[in-house]
This record gives C-alpha cells, sequence and structure tokens, in this order.
C-alpha cells in the first residue's frame, strides 16, 4: 500500500522542491498546497501550531525580518494566517493527520528520501 501525503509550501522555494522531488524518487503519492494560492484554515493552523509548537515560524525569512515588534508580538494563529509565507516549510501532512515541519535528514529518511 503506497503513502499519501499532502505538502504545503510555497512553489518557488527550493526546500519545497527538494522534498518534492525526493517524496517522488521514494514512490510516495504527494499533493501538493501553494500557501499563498491556498493558506491554512484557522482551524487547521491551530492544528500545526499545537503538533509542532513555534517551530511552525520560520523566523529566518525575509517576511520574518520585515516585521516591527508589534507584529511578532502576535499570536502566532494571527500572525501565520495574516502571512502565510511565515509558515516554515514544508509542513507535511500524513495519511494518519499528523503533521510535521521542514525537510530535515530524519523526515527525509521516514519516507525513504533523501
Amino acid at each position: 500500500m503506497s503513502q499519501h501525503l499532502t505538502l504545503y509550501g510555497l512553489k518557488t522555494c527550493d526546500t519545497c522542491r527538494k522534498a518534492l522531488k525526493s517524496l517522488a524518487g521514494a514512490g510516495v503519492e504527494v499533493t501538493f498546497v501553494d500557501l499563498r494560492a491556498r493558506p491554512l484554515d484557522p482551524a487547521r493552523l491551530v492544528q500545526l501550531l499545537d503538533s509542532v509548537g513555534d517551530a511552525a515560524i520560520n523566523r529566518k525569512s525575509t517576511t520574518w525580518r520585515g516585521l516591527g515588534e508589534d507584529e511578532r508580538a502576535q499570536d502566532p494563529a494571527q500572525l501565520l494566517a495574516a502571512h502565510p509565507t511565515l509558515i516554515k516549510r514544508p509542513v507535511i501532512e500524513r495519511s494518519d493527520g499528523a503533521l510535521s515541519v521542514g525537510w530535515t535528514p530524519q523526515i527525509a529518511a521516514e519516507f525513504g528520501g533523501t
């Protein structure tokens, strides 16, 4: 039985492209969702934050660097809803609904990727 994942990211993100290529090479079926075209709904943002906490916020992004202190201090769910590009990428949703962020060697190995 093949595994199916949903990968949330940006089509221009090098890490997302690397993850998609690696997963395809490992025979994993992936549905890609571009966060600019279809941002996560509020309930999904809360689920993401519950699953991975502050790791969901990409504090190395140009979007983060462009925010003022007041914006950075906002509730994380509101901040990510207002700025979907702040979500650390890729967000991987497994078929059981579990979520993870990033494309680390450990996550790649979990799916047979590189």
